[in-house]
């Protein structure tokens, strides 16, 4: 059954949505059957991917409130064993339509629950907000991967994103685990870097990811090309970190952490 991991983060331009694209392309790398679900009414992973708008297309939000089926709205992606469930502009209305849904927090985990024995891992792209999109993400996820970026300003909101996760964690999912805490555009040039990384390891313990995401220009041109770094540039320093990532998610998995085992 598959493992579902929300990449989540309340502020902004941290990299949750260069972490599901690569991470999710690193998974399938490994050969791992891998569903990447766009959550983000910005449809950056959607595009990320190589999937071009398209108002004909059915998205997320048909899933989740127009009762679509949701094996007819999984893409298959162009590298083998990743496939997408793309989002678009419509998804804007799903955070005021859901508040008159019955259990609406939920809609998503009971949508996922067909296909997680389809897939080994699914990968949850929140929006930089808790919103109701966040929290329908959050309570269909086992756990949590959350991107920090590697500046003075992330260290402040570190207490308030754990605070945020622990009662999330008590009110509606008591199993949603914290799978790591990744640092994102490190640049182990500055004496900044470092301290975050100290501090944010002193905070979190074993819960910081080994593996660092560092600034690369790789990383920032793939989506461009609708193309994850691994297949646009695999000897670059950010296909080899998410390469990492990837193998320390496989061995979290193994080991049944974030599964609510």
């Amino acid at each position: 059954m598959a493992k579902v991991i929300a990449i989540a983060n309340q502020k902004g331009g941290v990299g949750k949505t260069t972490t599901a694209i690569n991470l999710s392309a690193a998974l399938a790398n490994l050969q791992k059957e891998t569903l990447v679900v766009d959550c983000d009414p910005q449809a950056n992973t959607t595009g990320g991917l190589g999937f071009q708008k398209d108002p004909a297309r059915r998205s997320l939000y048909h899933g989740l409130l127009q009762d679509a089926l949701f094996e007819s709205i999984i893409l298959k992606c162009q590298m083998d064993h990743l496939f997408l469930v793309p989002s678009d502009k419509n998804l804007v209305g799903a955070t005021i339509e859901l508040i008159d849904l019955a259990d609406r927090e939920h809609v998503l985990r009971k949508m996922l629950e067909p296909v997680r024995e389809r897939f080994n891992f699914i990968i949850l792209d929140c929006p930089p907000s808790l919103n109701l999109l966040t929290l329908n993400a959050l309570v269909a996820a086992d756990s949590v991967l959350v991107p920090i970026q590697c500046e003075y300003f992330a260290l402040e909101g570190v207490s308030e994103l754990l605070d945020t996760l622990m009662r999330f964690r008590r009110a509606q999912n008591l199993t949603l685990d914290v799978e790591g805490v990744l640092l994102t555009m490190y640049d182990e040039r500055t004496n900044l870097s470092r301290q975050v990384r100290d501090d944010l390891k002193g905070f979190f313990g074993d819960k910081v990811f080994s593996t660092v995401i560092p600034r690369n220009v790789r990383l920032a041109e793939a989506p461009s090309y609708g193309q994850p770094v691994l297949t646009y540039d695999p000897r670059s320093s950010g296909a080899e970190s998410y390469r990492l990532l990837a193998e320390e998610v496989l061995a979290h998995a193994e080991k049944g952490i974030g599964t609510g085992a």
